[in-house]
């Protein structure tokens, strides 16, 4: 990191998140001169830790897989090893569900849901979910059969998809049925409700959307992850930080820049080219090959001269739907007494009827203390509970931070968090030596989320990500606004295509035969 920008680079990435860190990381890999451009005194976006008094938070995601292990179909194991970085992880089987059905453990791999199907809800319903199994598996090759690190939006993708071509072509057909939504093929093979209920609940996991606005490739790619033999989950040590603090590292190690405290204002636009960014400090950063975004699609819209685009192309943009909010209680308790078969992670839904992406109707708890004690001081846990994009910024966004209305709407909304907690822990609140409550005002304010949003709800067969390029020469984009899923496999897969698609086709073929990618 240095403590004064430079004036000139050959290209400039706007914001931190995984997208931005994993672009630039690739492009550095590629030999460009890169600077990255954080507007907070943290890496990471999203993903950021951060601690209070000894406890280290993850600020977002806290469920990983295929990070563990390579060669791997995660887009971000993958560009882990493109850019030479380790990242040690924990690994586990199991999560703790607390649902109307009533409370209990479950497990990635083959066969463990099927037996809590059988327990739950009888034969019929694990033969359904066996079924669906078997029907997952050609969807779930054809989803990973072109890995994300080998695409390009331009032509040199002909060249660089080449050797995974046979295994693609293979799985055409059912390819096809990827683009649409999940529910298609959930509707064809499941009858349950409960069984519906769970995809739907996984689906808005992965995607902020129910299964009739999930398209079926995050599925499939769930399922090749998670329900196949010897499956495991991960968490690497040290938390989100460590992830962030290794995607910095490659970045660094490669030549590349991380300038904090940088917030972009403008993207300079000359001879109807994105030229550079001026900073809020006033400074200015000229880019001689490209600007890439990281930011959300709504807040690049910001940047851009309003004559710089077209204007059918900033009211398309605009008019992206998008998910909801957040509700945010992050803990550290004292863990004396605590019953000793906790899980890492809890979902907690109060009614099903209501519909998965209800507010305030699904809670997710993540305690990965249990896995990594470093996090916490010894006898202490640290907890993050939230509502995962089901906050409504409606009822936020006329509030003054500094009010006492906005202090007792923070403590009404945290209590389902509270509540969910409670099934897990029942004398969670007296055990509280740190309590924090972040809001969609939080959201918006400290992760330059435009509304606090997760992210584009963009739903199957409505709509299309629209990749990294734009009509402005110069200008690529990358992070959750250009590929579907808004996790951090979707974000880095962006990261690295929008990186793929302005380096040489040479140097592309060249990274991929280091990384030895095959059909994972």
């Amino acid at each position: 990191m240095v403590a004064i920008a430079p004036t000139d680079t050959e290209i400039i990435v706007i914001g931190s998140g995984i997208g931005g860190l994993t672009c630039g990381a690739m492009l550095a890999r590629y030999g460009f001169d890169v600077i990255v451009c954080e507007s907070h005194a943290i890496a990471g976006g999203a993903a950021h830790g951060f601690k209070r008094d000894g406890f280290t938070f993850d600020s977002g995601p806290s469920l990983y897989s295929g990070l563990s292990y390579s060669p791997s179909a995660n887009p971000l194991r993958q560009v882990l090893d493109a850019i030479g970085e380790k990242l040690p992880c924990i690994t586990y089987d199991t999560w703790g569900c607390c649902l109307p059905e009533g409370d209990f453990d479950t497990s990635v791999g083959a066969s463990q849901f099927g037996e809590v199907l059988a327990k739950l809800r009888g034969s019929a319903a694990a033969a359904e979910w066996q079924q669906l199994q078997r029907v997952m598996e050609p969807y779930a090759k054809a989803a990973t059969a072109l890995p994300s690190l080998a695409l390009r939006f331009d032509l040199g993708a002909a060249i660089t998809l080449g050797k995974f071509a046979p295994a693609f072509l293979r799985s055409a057909g059912d390819a096809i049925a990827l683009a649409g939504p999940f529910s298609k093929i959930m509707d064809a093979n499941v009858k349950d409700p409960f069984v519906k209920n769970w995809l739907n609940l996984l689906c808005f996991l992965l995607s902020g959307l129910p299964a009739d606005g999930t398209i079926a490739a995050e599925v499939a790619f769930m399922f090749a992850d998670w329900y196949r033999p010897a499956a495991v989950l991960d968490y690497p040590i040290g938390g989100s930080e460590a992830l962030v603090n290794a995607l910095v590292r490659g970045l660094e190690r490669h030549g590349g820049q991380l300038l904090l405290n940088s917030h972009v204002e403008e993207v300079l636009v000359e001879n109807n080219r994105a030229a550079g960014v001026r900073l809020r400090s006033g400074k200015i950063i000229r880019a001689r090959k490209a600007v890439v975004s990281n930011a959300s699609v709504w807040d690049t819209l910001k940047l851009l001269p309003e004559s710089s685009v077209p204007k059918r192309f900033r009211q398309q943009r605009q008019a992206t739907p998008e998910c909801d909010s957040f509700m945010h209680l992050h803990l550290g308790i004292d863990a004396a007494g605590v019953r000793s078969d906790l899980a890492c992670h809890y979902i907690s839904v109060k009614d099903w009827e209501m519909g998965v992406s209800a507010p305030q109707n699904v809670v997710l708890v993540s305690i990965p203390s249990l896995l990594d004690p470093g996090l916490a001081p010894e006898g202490k846990h640290v907890i993050h509970a939230y509502t995962p994009g089901n906050e409504p910024y409606d009822l936020w966004q006329k509030l003054d931070r500094t009010s006492a209305e906005y202090q007792q709407q923070k403590q009404a909304r945290a209590e389902v968090m509270w509540l969910a907690l409670e099934r897990i822990i029942p004398d969670i609140r007296s055990r509280c030596e740190v309590t924090l409550v972040g809001t969609p005002l939080t959201h918006e304010r400290f992760l330059r989320r435009n509304r606090g949003s997760y992210g584009p709800g963009i739903r199957a067969g409505t709509g299309l990500f629209p990749g990294p390029r734009t009509p402005l020469a110069g200008l690529f984009c990358c992070g959750d606004s250009t590929f579907p899923g808004i996790g951090l496999p979707a974000v880095a897969a962006s990261g690295a295509i929008a990186a793929n698609t302005i380096a040489p086709v040479h140097k592309h073929l060249e990274m991929l035969r280091d990384i030895a990618i095959e059909n994972c």
